[in-house]
């Protein structure tokens, strides 16, 4: 991930009960695990998730949220093992990896926040 990048990933990371941050941009995709968090996922497969499922989960689900729902904030997935919550960005996606007893709410709208004052970000 490039330096400039990591200084929103961290704060996301401070958050608390996040394991995982990508942001996609275009066709990079940049991807940091938490210290200290094991996985059962691959890094390829989270590239292809990253690259292709949840851009088009977040495409679908923002034209209905831009019907007549007032827009789209985040969208929150339940897997077995963990929460993904995906953000998106005026150019590309976020996408955290969070505990499934999170309060997910309360950290899309802090991970919304800090991603949204980041410089590294792309908007």
């Amino acid at each position: 991930m490039p330096a400039e990048m990591m200084g929103p990933v961290t704060q996301i990371f401070e958050l608390g009960r996040v394991g995982y941050v990508a942001i996609g941009v275009g066709h990079q995709v940049y991807m940091q695990i938490a210290p200290g968090v094991d996985t059962e996922t691959s890094q390829e497969s989270n590239f292809f998730e990253e690259l292709l499922v949840n851009p088009t989960v977040l495409e679908l689900i923002s034209r209905r949220g831009t019907l007549d729902c007032g827009g789209l904030e985040y969208v929150a997935i339940g897997y077995g093992h963990f929460i993904q919550l995906l953000i998106p960005l005026p150019n590309g996606h976020a996408s955290l990896g969070v505990a499934r007893d999170a309060p997910v709410q309360q950290l899309a709208e802090q991970a919304i926040a800090i991603l949204a004052k980041s410089p590294a970000v792309p908007s």
